[in-house]
């Protein structure tokens, strides 16, 4: 729940008086405290407070009535969250922060939930387990996983980051990585189970207020200009369509935001093709720099990792990176502006 000085908003008697009827009921304050520590499904709740979804479901509507909790869908499943409006911290925060963390109640909760989440860890890793191979195989053709991150985190440098944004999150390493420097962190992937993976993930990793949301890349479920880092981590080359994704996730940058894409150079590696359903065999700099300017975006970066060893069997990873028109100088990105590493 982000923090929000009681001087910057207020509420009315008639937005005030339903939350706190919502919040005035044991089972909905338990409810409250738990999502406090991040998003839980209905499931999730169910096993923790030991209650049938039928009443579960009760009180989470009534908390979405009430403005306090927001609801996502993922496929088959829903899961909530503390909603992200101001009037929600200025009203909650003081509740929750004043409930007695020894309550014997409260601390039976949170070991439930410590149970569930690790249920969850468990499940993921299994998931994982499976795709391991396929991806260390995929790995060891480019420049280390430790090398690349090194470079995307020298690419965006100490910039502070209000709102984050990794469309196509997959297991949620780049959450992972930058989320610590962002106020609000956001997922989005279209494949459920791959959101299971990078929510036992950012949990182990402490960050368990990440928001997560299934959707489309092409089409994503959020207002124009939300977000001052757009992340597109290795997704590209599964798409149909990458213009029209890098496009969309364009206008998600906000003024004076930054898109930054990691993918591969072009290459020749067909069996990646139709072993691992890539649709594209890489980006040339000057195609993805096409992109982002047609975007609206001006491109101010291109580094190239080189693979481990040389070889046409082997990948090189690109970062590109557009930033916002209103905070760059307009100019084109030539051969000599290029980073080679």
């Amino acid at each position: 729940m982000s923090h929000v000085p009681p001087s910057a908003v207020s509420l009315s008697l008639d937005a005030a008086l339903p939350a706190l009827r919502a919040v005035a009921e044991v089972t909905r304050l338990r409810i409250l405290s738990l999502l406090s520590g991040g998003e839980l499904s209905v499931s999730d709740l169910t096993d923790i407070l030991g209650q049938s979804q039928p009443r579960i479901s009760r009180h989470l509507k009534l908390l979405v009535e009430a403005g306090l909790i927001e609801r996502n869908r993922e496929g088959a499943w829903a899961f909530f969250r503390i909603a992200d409006r101001p009037g929600t911290a200025l009203l909650l925060r003081p509740i929750l922060d004043g409930l007695d963390p020894a309550d014997a109640q409260l601390a039976q909760d949170r070991e439930r939930l410590a149970a569930v989440r690790k249920q969850r860890a468990t499940a993921a890793q299994a998931f994982f387990a499976r795709l391991a191979p396929s991806w260390d195989g995929l790995r060891s053709l480019h420049a280390s996983e430790e090398a690349v991150e090194a470079a995307v985190l020298d690419a965006l440098g100490d910039r502070p980051v209000r709102s984050l944004i990794d469309l196509g999150t997959g297991t949620g390493r780049m959450l992972q990585l930058l989320g610590r420097r962002a106020e609000r962190v956001v997922g989005l992937d279209a494949n459920h189970a791959m959101l299971s993976v990078a929510r036992a993930n950012l949990e182990r990793a402490g960050l368990a207020g990440a928001e997560l949301r299934q959707g489309d890349i092409h089409a994503p479920p959020f207002p124009r200009a939300s977000f001052d880092l757009v992340i597109i981590h290795q997704v590209l080359h599964y798409l149909d369509d990458p213009a029209r994704a890098l496009a969309a996730a364009a206008r998600l940058v906000a003024a004076g935001g930054r898109l930054m894409v990691v993918d591969f150079a072009p290459h020749a590696l067909e069996f990646l093709r139709e072993n691992e359903g890539h649709r594209r065999l890489g980006f040339a700099p000057e195609q993805i720099a096409g992109w982002l300017d047609e975007a609206g975006l001006a491109p101010s970066l291109v580094r190239e990792l080189a693979p481990p060893s040389a070889g046409s069997d082997q990948l090189t990873v690109s970062i590109w990176l557009g930033e916002d028109r209103r905070s760059v100088s307009d100019w084109p990105l030539a051969a000599d502006q290029r980073e080679v590493a």
